[in-house]
């Protein structure tokens, strides 16, 4: 493709920085789906399969999660305030939902949804997601230490600003990870220091490697702030258990590393040898305090049980940090002025969702739990599946909403996506999507072990849970048509 050679900014004058790091979720197996589905919409019948299937982001409601009705009733009554004056509305919304969208009215600037508010956060939204996280806890929590986000991702890049002052500056961060890390981490001038998970210990984190790690970046020159840890863990779907909790956190109180706290998806744990605590809590149990040990949590509406991935909320949670860092992070926030009102509703609902007692407690924990035993069921098929096939081995997917199988490739394979230029996971997903339409993301979108070795080299896939269970029973024979097929294919070759 041409370009005008006069422009002041090109390919080879735009920041080197943004051309260095990718984001494959919504790379390129993205947008060959993207382009599938025009080719369908424009030739009906083109392809052997109905309908693109979505796996490669965690995108519920995309894929067919309802949202929670109490939070829309909520939402829709805070955007149109006119509504609570009108008799019909309670016919329409339920009592609970009036009444607190009548409390949070009260609280927004000038009565609406539409003005700015204050940059961490409408002041009791912030109240609400503190006592939310004090009740899940069992440890107090100060609205002052809460900033209302535009989605976690948003509180993980301004975290990043706050910690990173030169390329000199390094994260841990494990592998395989979640890519905005990276690419977070690489857009503010910092390095990336990569620890490795254990697929043959569950996802688990091994203190011995993360340590390797440390001392590798000190000895070449780094001064490494922080750790971040994922749980439950994107893409690899471990529950970490509290005993390797405590381990992280007196690794990290002894080294003097920031704990960066990713708790996304805390709202999805699927087995019941396995249950979230949150790393403050566990600081916390082993009677470490703010002036111990600083940790950042991040959690976002868009996973759990909301889904509403689209309405961008969030929340960090600050403890730890002096006064006087404390004002310069507030700083940084206003710029963005504050976070959409929206997303600010959404989280201090999540948080401080309806009660016992309440009008629409009931209906609100059915449709929670609902959504729970389903992710659940969807987590065990798929695992079951991926791992049924010859060549391919799958941990359970104890929480989060994807599976991560690993893919034993046929030499032949390997071979012909290097003759394509391709990582030999992306060639086998594009090869699976072209097949059935089912899209998923090569695991060197993550950064999984090294195919470099043959010795320690690893291929994955990362599979969303999130297609309904009707979808998933058409989808797995398919999976399972191409894999044989695929394996077949090239060992005829081999």
């Amino acid at each position: 493709m041409s370009y005008n050679k006069t422009a002041s900014i090109t390919a080879e004058t735009i920041n080197p920085k943004v051309k260095i790091f990718d984001y494959e979720p919504c790379g390129e197996i993205a947008r060959h789906a993207e382009r599938l589905e025009q080719e369908m919409e424009k030739s009906p019948g083109s392809r052997p399969f109905p309908e693109i299937t979505y796996c490669n982001l965690g995108n519920p409601q995309a894929l067919g999660q309802r949202p929670i009705t109490f939070f829309r009733e909520v939402l829709s009554l805070c955007d149109n305030p006119a509504l609570l004056r009108r008799d019909e509305t309670r016919m329409l919304f339920s009592p609970c939902a009036i009444n607190r969208a009548r409390k949070i009215i009260e609280s927004m600037p000038g009565r609406n949804s539409g003005a700015y508010t204050n940059s961490q956060g409408i002041r009791s939204l912030r109240e609400a997601v503190a006592s939310g996280i004090a009740a899940r806890d069992g440890f107090p929590s100060r609205p002052e230490d809460i900033f209302l986000t535009d989605g976690a991702s948003s509180a993980i890049n301004l975290s990043m600003q706050i910690l990173i002052r030169s390329q000199e500056d390094g994260v841990l961060c494990p592998l395989p990870e979640y890519p905005l890390y990276s690419a977070s981490i690489i857009l503010h001038g910092g390095t990336m220091v990569p620890y490795n998970l254990s697929e043959d210990g569950d996802w688990g984190l091994e203190i011995f490697e993360v340590k390797r790690c440390l001392e590798e970046a000190r000895i070449a020159g780094l001064t490494v702030r922080a750790m971040v840890i994922i749980n439950p863990g994107n893409p690899t779907g471990q529950v970490l258990s509290v005993t390797n909790q405590e381990e992280i956190v007196e690794f990290c109180r002894k080294e003097g590393l920031v704990m960066l706290a990713d708790e996304v998806y805390q709202d999805n744990v699927y087995v019941e040898d396995r249950k979230f605590h949150s790393f403050k809590k566990v600081a916390r149990s082993l009677g470490y305090d703010e002036n111990d040990i600083s940790i950042v949590s991040f959690h976002s509406v868009s996973m759990g049980f909301s889904g509403e991935c689209g309405r961008r909320g969030g929340y960090m949670e600050i403890c730890g940090f002096g006064d006087d860092v404390m004002g310069e992070i507030r700083k940084v926030a206003s710029v963005t002025l504050c976070p959409n009102i929206g997303g600010q509703i959404l989280t201090s609902l999540a948080m401080d969702p309806p009660k016992l007692g309440d009008g629409c407690f009931e209906n609100f924990m059915a449709e929670k739990e609902d959504i729970r035993l389903s992710l659940a069921k969807r987590a065990k098929t798929l695992a079951g599946a991926f791992s049924s096939l010859e060549g391919m081995t799958c941990n359970r997917v104890e929480g989060a909403i994807y599976a991560f199988p690993r893919i034993h490739l046929p030499a032949a394979a390997i071979k012909a996506a290097k003759a394509e230029g391709m990582s030999p996971d992306l060639f086998y997903a594009c090869r699976l999507l072209d097949a059935t339409g089912i899209a998923v993301v090569p695991g060197s979108g993550f950064h999984q072990v090294s195919g470099r070795n043959k010795a320690t080299g690893t291929w994955h896939i990362r599979c969303t849970i999130l297609p309904g269970e009707d979808k998933i029973k058409v989808m797995i024979p398919r999976l399972k048509e191409f894999h044989e097929s695929f394996m077949n294919e090239f060992r005829d070759r081999s």
